[in-house]
């Protein structure tokens, strides 16, 4: 089994993780309650989704 020759720097595996950061999250206004909610999901708070109601709240 192959083993590695040298230890790896600590910048060299930072490097190649870094773009796997947490990402804030994308918000919009909701077009009924004007709200932020994310995008392509139901509002949570007035259960609306493209202009119509989908969920009771």
């Amino acid at each position: 089994m192959p083993v590695p020759k040298q230890k790896q720097a600590k910048s060299r595996s930072r490097r190649r993780r870094s773009h796997q950061s947490i990402k804030d999250q994308n918000l919009i206004q909701c077009s009924n309650c004007l709200r932020s909610k994310p995008n392509h999901r139901v509002c949570p708070s007035c259960g609306y989704y493209k202009a119509r109601q989908v969920i009771k709240v």
